[in-house]
């Protein structure tokens, strides 16, 4: 595997923490990366690289996938990309596309490896979890611990909801700061995102996730507040039939306290009950 400290080197680059860039130089955290993937069996055909940087994950996911598709947003770490694996570009074994990731067309990829860069994670993560793919993602230890929390704890929100909306998500690794250079301010964990099928249905997913949404906006007030007090969010033209036609046990709920499956069965009865329009 290529060293870390030596394609920074060649690079000639240093991180930026203004620009939300600090590069992953522990070896033994790079090799852990890929296998994540390789331990439930995911298909790693062709696999996806959000953030190549230097290039150091990059070495690695080739070994394990036919292909690998890089989307770099930097202009000279992306030229460098090019240079530095211009041999497995020659033979097809690597794409690296230049721009922003949540801007370019991706390839039909069958999961995804990425150490995304934080100001954007969250929206980056939004659009790959409806592609169905496997991920395995680092972000912030506070941001993933959220992704991953149980109802009823203080991490659990809008995040948590979501997230479970697509994928059983479990923090697989927590990274110190020292792991990468420079250091951020912050430490980092590993999330791995096994997409399945929820266990509830919803006719109309963004109406859905804009009423999670709304909710946890007024997560301390009772789910009978927090409905009528909402509606420009959610998008509800009739609030108050939702709360005339909701049990009197889920009114009396708190946001943080409900499962994503009796958000889904609230939100069901709120669009059977009120029309729905698209909120902010």
């Amino acid at each position: 595997m290529r060293d870390p400290d030596a394609l920074i080197a060649r690079a000639g680059v240093r991180g930026d923490p203004d620009h939300d860039q600090h590069f992953l130089v522990d070896d033994r955290v790079l090799d852990r990366l890929p296998t994540y993937l390789t331990a439930i069996d995911a298909d790693t055909t062709h696999l996806l690289e959000i953030g190549g940087g230097t290039g150091v994950l990059t070495d690695r996911l080739l070994e394990i996938a036919d292909e690998v598709t890089v989307v770099e947003r930097d202009r000279p770490l992306a030229a460098f990309l090019r240079e530095e694996f211009a041999d497995e570009i020659a033979v097809g074994t690597l794409t690296v596309i230049e721009g922003d990731a949540l801007e370019v067309e991706l390839p039909d990829f069958t999961a995804s490896v990425s150490n995304l860069p934080y100001g954007v994670s969250s929206e980056i993560t939004f659009r790959l979890l409806p592609t169905g793919r496997p991920l395995v993602l680092m972000f912030q230890q506070e941001f993933a611990e959220r992704m991953v929390a149980d109802p009823g704890t203080a991490e659990y929100g809008r995040l948590s909801v979501s997230t479970q909306h697509y994928a059983d998500a479990e923090l697989v690794e927590s990274i110190p700061k020292e792991a990468f250079s420079p250091p951020p301010a912050v430490q980092s964990a590993v999330v791995r995102l096994e997409p399945r099928d929820p266990d509830y249905e919803v006719d109309d997913e963004d109406f859905f996730l804009r009423f999670v949404k709304a909710l946890f906006t007024q997560r301390r007030k009772t789910i009978r507040n927090a409905i009528r007090n909402t509606a420009h969010i959610s998008g509800l033209e009739d609030p108050d039939a939702v709360v005339d036609a909701a049990d009197e046990e889920i009114l009396q709920m708190r946001a943080g306290a409900m499962a994503p499956a009796e958000f889904a069965a609230l939100a069901q009865l709120a669009a059977d009950v009120s029309d729905v329009t698209d909120g902010q």
